[in-house]
C-alpha cells in the first residue's frame, strides 16, 4: 500500500472514531427543554417516538465498545500500513500453522521417502495423503478426477507426454514442463489448401477410414510428403517423442481436440503449455507421495480396464 493510501485510511478510520465520539458526548445528557417533552414530534403509521434518553448502561456499553476499537487498532493492523504493536498478520499466522502441520507430519512423509514409489502405491493410507496433496496443488488444473479438459492432460489413462515411469513423473513435478509447438503454416506451404490437407493427414494417423473417401484420400496423399517438417518432433511414423513433449498423434488421444478444425488451429497458431515446478511449493518428500498418487492413477485404470 503506497503512503498515499495509508494515511487515507488512517484518517478515514480516526474520523470514523472521532466521530462516534463526539455524537456520544454531544448526546450523553438531556437539556432541560428538551427533557419536558414527551416526544421527539416523529410520528409514523399513528405510532409516536417517545422523547426517552439511552440508558446509561447502553452509553458505557457504547463507550467501551470505542475504547476496544482503539486497543485493537493499537495492537493489531488496521491504520494502513501499521502493522500493530503485536506484528500481527494473517499470513505469519498461516505462516505458522503450516510449519506445525509439517512439523507434525514430516516423520510420516520421511517414512513414505524411503519406500519406492512402486510401493507406496499399494497402501491406501499412502494414496489418501497423496490425493489430498493432488487436491491442493493439482486438481485447478487437472481436475478433482484427474482426467483434465483442454489443455490439460488426463492423467488417469496411460497416454504421457513426457512419460509416465515414476522418475518421469517426479521429474516432471520437480521442475515442471514447457510444452511448445511452433506454427507450421508456412512450413508446409503456406495455402490453407496445405492446411486443410495436413489437417486430414493428421487425423488419418489416428483415423486410417479417413481415406476411404477418394476426395480426402487425395488430400492426405498431397500432405503426407509435407509432413517430414513435423517428423523432427512427432517422428517419421507419428508416434511422437516423449523426450521432447511430442504427442503421439496414432493413438487417437488429443490434448486440445481432435477435429479437423482444432488441428488447423495447431498447425496454423501452434500450442503452448506449461506446467509449473513444484519444488517451491513442496518439499521433497511430499513430491515422492504425490508421485506415487499420479503413478497410481494410470496404473489403477489399467487393473479396472484388465478386469
Amino acid at each position: 500500500m503506497s503512503d498515499f493510501w495509508s494515511w487515507y485510511v488512517i484518517v478515514i478510520v480516526a474520523l470514523n472514531i472521532g466521530g462516534c465520539a463526539v455524537l456520544l458526548w454531544a448526546n450523553r445528557k438531556m437539556s432541560a427543554s428538551e427533557a419536558a417533552k414527551e416526544t421527539t414530534g416523529h410520528n409514523f403509521d399513528g405510532i409516536e417516538e417517545r422523547n426517552t434518553p439511552l440508558p446509561r448502561w447502553w452509553l458505557i456499553l457504547f463507550w467501551l465498545t470505542l475504547g476496544f476499537a482503539i486497543v485493537y487498532l493499537v495492537l493489531y493492523p488496521g491504520m494502513g500500513n501499521y502493522e500493530g504493536t503485536l506484528g500481527w498478520s494473517s499470513h505469519k499466522q498461516w505462516q505458522e500453522e503450516v510449519e506445525l502441520v509439517e512439523a507434525r507430519t514430516a516423520p510420516l512423509f520421511a517414512q513414505y521417502a524411503a519406500e519406492p514409489v512402486e510401493e507406496l502405491i499399494k497402501y491406501d493410507e499412502v494414496m489418501g495423503v497423496g490425493a489430498r496433496l493432488f487436491a491442493n496443488n493439482c486438481a485447478v488444473c487437472h481436475g478433482a478426477d484427474a482426467r483434465g479438459a483442454r489443455g490439460y492432460p488426463n492423467l488417469t489413462d496411460d497416454d504421457w507426454l513426457y512419460g509416465g515411469s515414476p522418475d518421469a513423473i517426479k521429474q516432471t513435478l520437480v521442475n515442471g514442463r514447457q510444452g511448445m509447438m511452433p506454427p507450421m503454416a508456412a512450413a508446409i506451404g503456406g495455402t490453407d489448401e496445405a492446411v486443410s490437407d495436413m489437417a486430414l493427414y493428421v487425423a488419418s494417423l489416428s483415423r486410417p477410414q479417413l481415406a476411404d473417401d477418394p476426395a480426402k484420400a487425395e488430400a492426405i496423399a498431397r500432405a503426407k510428403p509435407k509432413f517430414a517438417m513435423c517428423a523432427a518432433c512427432h517422428g517419421a511414423d507419428g508416434t511422437g517423442n516423449q523426450m521432447m513433449g511430442a504427442p503421439n498423434l496414432t493413438d487417437n488421444t488429443w490434448l486440445y481436440g481432435n477435429t479437423l478444425k482444432d488441428i488447423e488451429y495447431a498447425i496454423r497458431n501452434g500450442r503452448a503449455g506449461k506446467m509449473p515446478a513444484q519444488q517451491d511449493l513442496l518439499s521433497p518428500e511430499q513430491i515422492h507421495v504425490l508421485t506415487a498418487y499420479v503413478y497410481g492413477l494410470s496404473r489403477n485404470a489399467d487393473n479396472a480396464d484388465g478386469e
